[in-house]
């Protein structure tokens, strides 16, 4: 009995959940982007460095998700030695390794930058990818909050530099000292209190989400929500509730300094914070970067078990519209502050640190909802068609493609197999190519050269009617000695520019 030959199972394409492929559009509007935020980062003196996507997964340490698993919230592996491995789960844990390891060879203040991929080993959803870009940059060994004022004015200066407008964006800054104050001074302090005063910052951190009234229930007994879903509350009695919300409620700084210190009074760790938010305010406003900028915001919770001093965060304020056709605020597209605990625990002695990192994919969107992105647009290469495929003829084609990149213009040799000279045309067409050349038997044997602009026929071919229109209207296709193909190339190419400018 004859087997019947087993059919071969043809492998599913399925993209990873959580995980996208970027086009050619976004990989450009990317590095567009990071271009502008560089040049910021550069004129403030700032330096590049670059860590791998892997660190030890110790290294990364207590600031992942807590867990006693080694691969929750990151992707790990085991080494040959048995050592655990974790794609980084942002760029900031390993710079703390790199600074530590190269202590003795880098030179303090430590000013650099980086951009990369981070992974993060959580359920994705609309908007939570496991893999996204970030932007960082980062001053080591300066103790003083002028570096974190420093932060501020660069990142109000990033954010002009992409198109931004002022009001349309702010850099919110609070500082976590001042936090831990006004919860010591309403009976928070103490590890005994540390379950409690999570659950207070976690409140706080809800304001934009549900409003002081909300946020005075999760500081109560606490809050249920339209689905009927109940989150235990904070438990605080209504004098404590008070207190915060006077706190997290304080819109303009200057008048409610007075106010804010008289809160955090005897509490040594509240009298510096508050010192440090007058300084660092005292700071921008010398520089020219006034509280429609850079703006003191006791409503800001960053890094709960990360941040030991001032937190900002750039947050943009105009609106959008999300996937449920909701108008909504677009919000923070980055952040950071001080953590001067984070590369001590290399060094075994203090070495201060204060940073902020970008959220590119989310700022990318922004971007794109304001129009800032693309504005240059990449134009299509020329396609120099093949007509004959004798070893001659390939050889000019080859010659003419060369020429036109070596003049710095984006070019292409038709690779596919059509020989039909209408078909490379709708080829040419679906790539959005403005040029097209064209060289027959008869045009090589005059050393001549067709060149057809493929943007000016489009437009014709709708206005024209009959053969003796079209015939008059010739104009798209013109012919040129082949040592004029370059000057005639950028002649129609520069005319395109031209009218895009003028419809633009």
């Amino acid at each position: 009995m004859n087997q019947k030959t087993k059919k071969t199972q043809k492998l599913k394409a399925r993209l990873p959940r959580g995980f996208v492929d970027r086009s050619a559009a976004d990989i450009r509007a990317v590095d567009e982007m990071i271009a502008k935020i560089r040049e910021v980062y550069e004129r403030y003196g700032f330096d590049p460095v670059e860590t791998p996507l892997f660190e030890y997964t110790d290294a990364l340490g207590k600031f992942l998700p807590d867990s006693d698993r080694p691969n929750e919230g990151v992707f790990s592996l085991t080494d040959d030695d048995d050592q655990w491995m974790s794609l980084r789960y942002d760029l900031t844990a390993p710079l703390a390794r790199h600074v530590a390891e190269n202590f003795n060879e880098i030179q303090l203040p430590y000013r650099t930058y980086r951009a990369g991929y981070v992974f993060r080993n959580e359920k994705p959803g609309p908007g939570r990818f496991r893999q996204f870009m970030q932007f960082d940059a980062d001053t080591v060994g300066a103790a003083g909050v002028q570096a974190d004022a420093e932060m501020c004015m660069m990142m109000a200066d990033t954010m002009e530099a992409l198109g931004i407008k002022r009001n349309d964006y702010v850099i919110r800054v609070n500082n976590r000292k001042v936090l831990d104050g006004v919860l010591e001074a309403i009976g928070l302090g103490g590890d005994e209190q540390a379950n409690t005063r999570l659950a207070v910052l976690r409140a706080i951190d809800k304001l934009d989400k549900f409003g002081p009234d909300g946020v005075r229930l999760l500081l109560a007994e606490g809050r249920k929500d339209e689905s009927g879903d109940f989150t235990k509350g904070a438990g605080l009695d209504e004098q404590q509730i008070r207190k915060i919300l006077f706190f997290i409620g304080i819109t303009d700084y200057a008048k409610s300094a007075g106010e804010l210190a008289e809160l955090v009074a005897g509490t040594a760790k509240g009298a510096e914070g508050v010192e440090e938010l007058n300084t660092i305010r005292s700071l921008v406003l010398s520089a020219g970067y006034e509280a429609d900028r850079i703006k003191i915001d006791p409503s800001v919770v960053r890094g709960l078990e990360y941040y030991t001093g001032p937190v900002f965060e750039a947050e943009l304020q105009f609106a959008v519209t999300n996937e449920k056709g909701e108008r909504v605020v677009f919000g923070s597209v980055g952040g950071g502050g001080r953590y001067d605990g984070l590369v001590s625990r290399f060094m075994g002695q203090p070495v201060p640190a204060t940073g902020f990192s970008i959220g590119v994919s989310r700022l990318m969107t922004a971007l794109k909802n304001l129009g800032k992105l693309g504005a240059e647009e990449v134009i299509a290469p020329v396609v120099v068609c093949v007509m004959d495929r004798d070893l001659d003829s390939m050889g000019r084609y080859q010659r003419f493609v060369q020429e036109l990149r070596h003049a710095g213009i984006r070019s292409e040799m038709y690779q596919g197999n059509k020989k039909n000279f209408g078909d490379q045309l709708k080829y040419a067409d679906r790539r959005g190519s403005p040029i097209a050349i064209i060289q027959g038997g008869d045009e090589r044997a005059s050393g001549i050269v067709q060149i057809k602009d493929l943007i000016e026929g489009k437009r014709l071919s709708g206005e024209i009617e009959n053969n003796v229109a079209w015939r008059e209207a010739r104009v798209a296709q013109v012919s040129a000695p082949e040592s004029e193909l370059i000057a005639k190339v950028r002649e129609i190419l520069e005319g395109q520019a031209e009218d895009r400018k003028r419809s633009g």
